[in-house]
C-alpha cells in the first residue's frame, strides 16, 4: 500500500509544461507515480480544485542560527518552501574556532539583524568547530531540506585569525583556505558564499572583502573540482560595480567551469536603464558560455526600525546608529534629547534621498505603544508632519519620545515600483528567483512572501508568467542551478517534496509581530495565504487545517549531484 496519495489535483510538475489533472502517489519518501489514478494509500489528500507542485526552493536564506532551535524554519514551510540554502553573505556557523565565536556572533547578529538574546539562547555550538559536525547536528532535527553554503568570511577567520579583517592572505594561507573549503564541500556544502558589501558592528568590511582576486580565484578552482556553486552579494546599489562583478563572475565561471549567482538585483523606475545594462552584461556573459545567474526578489522590501534596537535601516545614519546601540534605556532617552538636532537632520536627509537605487519608499507608522496614538498606525510620516507643521525628522523623533522609544516605523515598498517591468525581468530566462533573506532581519525587513507574491502579482496580476512558468522558476530552475538531484520536479523516483495550493488565492498574507524567538525581541513575520498542504520527503509537515505536524522531521541535508 502507498504511504500517501494526493488525489484529483491539477499537477504542475515543475518542468514548465502544461499542467494536467491526476494523482501523485508517494511511498518511502519518493514519488511513485504522477498522473492517472493512483491506488489505495494510508493517507489521502484531496486536492480537487488545487495545484499540486514540487516543493519550492529558496536559494538565499539565513536560517543558519534559527534552525538550531526551530526545525521548521518558521514560517518558510507554510510558504510552500521545502528546501532552503543558508550560509549566505559570506557567513556560516562553521567552520569556526571556539575562540572566534564571540566576534563571529556579533558580526552575524548585525548583518542578519538577529536579537542578541535570541542568538545566544538559540545557538549552543554543540557541534564543535567543523562544518561536518554542524551538518550532523542539524540533520538530527530539521523538518525541511537544507542545502548549505560555507561562508568565505569564516574560512578566512579560521585560517588567518584576527588578521582576516586587516589584510590580504599570503600564498600559504590561500592554500590552507582552499584545503578547508574542500573539507566543507566533501562534508555537504553545495558551494561558497562571499560578500562585497557587508560590514561589522565597527563599520569594518567583513573578512571576505579583504580577499585579493587571487584568493577568490583559488577558491573558485576548488569549487570547479567539486562542481559547486559560487554565490556573491555584489554592490547592488551601483550599476557600474555590478557590471564589473558580472564580468568577474563570468571569468571565474569560464576558467573553472562553475555556476555563479549574484544577489540581489532590484528594479525601480529610477534605475531602469541601469537594470537594462546589467541584464545586457548577463546576456553577454551567457553568450560566452559563462553560467551567471542574477537573483531577483519578487516583492518590494519593507524595512522596519525602532530606537529600541539596532537596525540596518539606521546603519548609514551615524547619530541614529549611536543612539540605537546604547543598551541602558535611561541613557538612550537622554541621548535622544541631547542629540535631537543631529537625529532630525539625518532623518530629514534620509527621507529625501533614494535608497541607493532601491527607490525612496515611504515612511509609515507601523506600531505604537499608547492607545492615544492608534489613529497614527498606517499613516505616512510626511502627512502627519504637514498636519503638525513640523519636519519629517521632528515628527519621527517626537513620536518616538512620546512613546518611550517604543514606536515601530516602516520604510515601505522599497524597490520594484513598476510591476509590469519587474514581471518581464522575472520572466527572463537568465533570472534566478531568490534573495528572500528568510531567517534574517528579524526585527526589521519583511523577509517572507516571495512565493505567494510571485503568483498573486506576476501570474494573476500582470500575467507576466504562466502558472507553469512561475512554478518552474522556484522549483526545477533552482534545483538545476544548484545541482540538487531528484528535487524540483514531480517525477517517479524523485524526492516527494510537494506543495498543494490554491492558484486563485495564493499570495502574501498578513504581517504579524512575533515573539516566538528565544530570549527577547520582536520580529516581523509575513504569513502566506492559499497554501493547503506541504509535504517534505513524503511526510505531511504542514497543513492549513492542522498547522505544523509536531513530530515531522523528514528534512535532510540536500547535497549536489
Amino acid at each position: 500500500m502507498l504511504d500517501l496519495v494526493i488525489r484529483n489535483g491539477f499537477i504542475v510538475d515543475g518542468s514548465g509544461l502544461p499542467g494536467r489533472n491526476g494523482d501523485v502517489s508517494i511511498k518511502g519518501g519518493k514519488v511513485v507515480s504522477v498522473g492517472g489514478r493512483a491506488g489505495e494509500a494510508q493517507r489521502v489528500i484531496d486536492a480537487t480544485g488545487r495545484v499540486v507542485a514540487p516543493g519550492f526552493i529558496d536559494p538565499h536564506t539565513h536560517y543558519d542560527a534559527q534552525l538550531c532551535f526551530d526545525p521548521y524554519a518558521f514560517p518558510a514551510i507554510e510558504h510552500g518552501v521545502t528546501t532552503v540554502v543558508p550560509g549566505n553573505c559570506s557567513l556560516s556557523l562553521a567552520p569556526l574556532r571556539i575562540d572566534q565565536r564571540d566576534s563571529f556572533s556579533r558580526m552575524f547578529r548585525l548583518i542578519e539583524e538577529m536579537p542578541e538574546a535570541a542568538f545566544d539562547a538559540g545557538v549552543d555550538w554543540r557541534w564543535g568547530e567543523g562544518f561536518g559536525g554542524w551538518l550532523d547536528a542539524l540533520e538530527q532535527n530539521i523538518a525541511l531540506n537544507v542545502a548549505p553554503l560555507v561562508g568565505h568570511s569564516v574560512l578566512r577567520m579560521y585560517v588567518m585569525g584576527p588578521e582576516a579583517q586587516s589584510r590580504a592572505a599570503d600564498a600559504a594561507e590561500i592554500r590552507a583556505m582552499a584545503d578547508l573549503l574542500r573539507v566543507c564541500l566533501d562534508a555537504g556544502a553545495v558551494g561558497l558564499s562571499t560578500s562585497f558589501v557587508d560590514i561589522d558592528e565597527h563599520y569594518r568590511p567583513v573578512p571576505s572583502r579583504w580577499a585579493a582576486p587571487a584568493e577568490l580565484d583559488a577558491l573558485s578552482a576548488v569549487l570547479g573540482e567539486r562542481d559547486a556553486v559560487l554565490q556573491i552579494v555584489h554592490e547592488f546599489y551601483d550599476t557600474e560595480l555590478t557590471i564589473a562583478r558580472i564580468e568577474h563572475l563570468a571569468e571565474l565561471s569560464l576558467r573553472h567551469g562553475i555556476t555563479t549567482t549574484l544577489s540581489p538585483l532590484f528594479h525601480t523606475n529610477g534605475n531602469n536603464t541601469g537594470v537594462q545594462r546589467v541584464m545586457a552584461a548577463v546576456e553577454a556573459a551567457r553568450a560566452r558560455g559563462a553560467a551567471v545567474w542574477p537573483q531577483v526578489q519578487t516583492r518590494p522590501i519593507d524595512i522596519s526600525f525602532t530606537l529600541e534596537q539596532r537596525s540596518l535601516m539606521l546603519l548609514t545614519m551615524p547619530a541614529w546608529w549611536k543612539v540605537a546601540s546604547i543598551r541602558d534605556h535611561a541613557e538612550k532617552l537622554a541621548a535622544v534629547a541631547a542629540g535631537r538636532d543631529a537625529l532630525v537632520a539625518e532623518m530629514n536627509a534620509m527621507s529625501r534621498r533614494p535608497n541607493g537605487g532601491l527607490g525612496a519608499g515611504g515612511f509609515v507608522v507601523r506600531e505604537v505603544v499608547h492607545a492615544r496614538n492608534n489613529d497614527l498606525i498606517g499613516r505616512n510620516i510626511d502627512d502627519i508632519a504637514r498636519e503638525r507643521g513640523t519636519s519629517h525628522g521632528d515628527t519621527v523623533v517626537d513620536l518616538a519620545l512620546d512613546e518611550d522609544l517604543g514606536t515601530w516605523f516602516i520604510r515601505a515598498s522599497i524597490g520594484h515600483d513598476n510591476s509590469p517591468v519587474v514581471g518581464d525581468l522575472l520572466a527572463h530566462p537568465f533570472v534566478h528567483v531568490g534573495a528572500s533573506d528568510g531567517g534574517a532581519h528579524v526585527g526589521s525587513f519583511s523577509t517572507f512572501g516571495d512565493t505567494g507574491y510571485l503568483f498573486s502579482e506576476f501570474v494573476r496580476g500582470t500575467k507576466s508568467l504562466s502558472l507553469e512558468a512561475a512554478v518552474k522558476k522556484i522549483t526545477l530552475d533552482p534545483a538545476s542551478i544548484w545541482g540538487l538531484k531528484g528535487r524540483g520536479l514531480l517525477a517517479a523516483g524523485n524526492a516527494a517534496d510537494v506543495v498543494v495550493f490554491d492558484a486563485d488565492h495564493i499570495g502574501r498574507g498578513p504581517e504579524i509581530a512575533s515573539n516566538d524567538f528565544p530570549g527577547e525581541g520582536v520580529r516581523w513575520i509575513r504569513r502566506q495565504e492559499g497554501v493547503d498542504s506541504v509535504v517534505v520527503n513524503g511526510e505531511v509537515t504542514w497543513s492549513a487545517d492542522a498547522g505544523y505536524a509536531p513530530e515531522a522531521r523528514a528534512g535532510v541535508i540536500a547535497t549536489r549531484d
